[in-house]
């Protein structure tokens, strides 16, 4: 069985980017999306990854130049290009910018799935987190299992995803229209109080009970997790 990765995948095209990330998820990865090329490189800069799915053909930024400019930074993480044009000179060219591997569409989500956990295994001297820490508050992703100061504590599988998204960027305020993209899978008014409720939630089960508290509310940014008494 391949570990659990984190993925992240460049696709415009909403149903197809259902799909992929649900499968992806379902098959125990985690998933950050981007529908834009310029979405896309800012993630794939400001973030750690073990595979990027890059469609070729995207909005705002081409996804060749995405991978050209990974390439031009050094960066090595495995990348597979997704693209409808399946001609050989297409698959030479985007593998020639960078790319490991090309699938033309429509592909199989199995294919999909085994190039992909392929292009991971390919890439292992730096493994993906699976466990985060943050004071006395302890988050892993392969047991799926939250506890603070020793105590375990119950989430509803989207709480534990808000939370971890959380504790992957501790120390960094994250904004509701991050949220929403990043564990909702939602594209539209940041206002909506769907955030508002889920942060409440999960702040109830893990500060209520405890010393201090470690989720904030930056007023007028978004959230952030952090151990103020460090």
């Amino acid at each position: 069985m391949t570990d659990a990765m984190r993925i992240l995948l460049i696709e415009d095209d909403s149903d197809a980017a259902g799909f992929l990330s649900r499968g992806l998820r379902e098959a125990g990865h985690v998933v950050d999306l981007a529908q834009d090329g310029a979405q896309g490189a800012e993630f794939a800069h400001a973030n750690d990854y073990d595979v990027l799915l890059i469609d070729r053909m995207l909005p705002l930024r081409d996804g060749l130049s995405i991978v050209e400019e990974r390439r031009e930074a050094g960066d090595t993480t495995p990348i597979l290009i997704l693209s409808a044009l399946g001609q050989v000179d297409d698959r030479v060219k985007g593998l020639r910018a960078g790319g490991d591997d090309y699938l033309a569409k429509p592909y199989a989500f199995s294919e999909l799935l085994a190039r992909v956990e392929a292009l991971g295994r390919r890439q292992k001297p730096i493994q993906a987190e699976t466990a985060y820490t943050v004071g006395d508050l302890e988050l892993d992703r392969l047991s799926h299992s939250v506890s603070r100061a020793g105590q375990p504590i119950p989430l509803q599988p989207r709480e534990f995803r808000l939370l971890e998204y959380l504790m992957q960027h501790a120390g960094q305020v994250v904004t509701r229209t991050m949220l929403l993209e990043n564990v909702w899978d939602y594209h539209f008014d940041p206002q909506t109080n769907v955030i508002d409720v889920h942060v409440s939630r999960l702040r109830s089960k893990i500060d209520k009970d405890f010393d201090r508290p470690l989720l904030h509310t930056v007023r007028g940014a978004g959230y952030v997790i952090r151990d103020d008494a460090r």
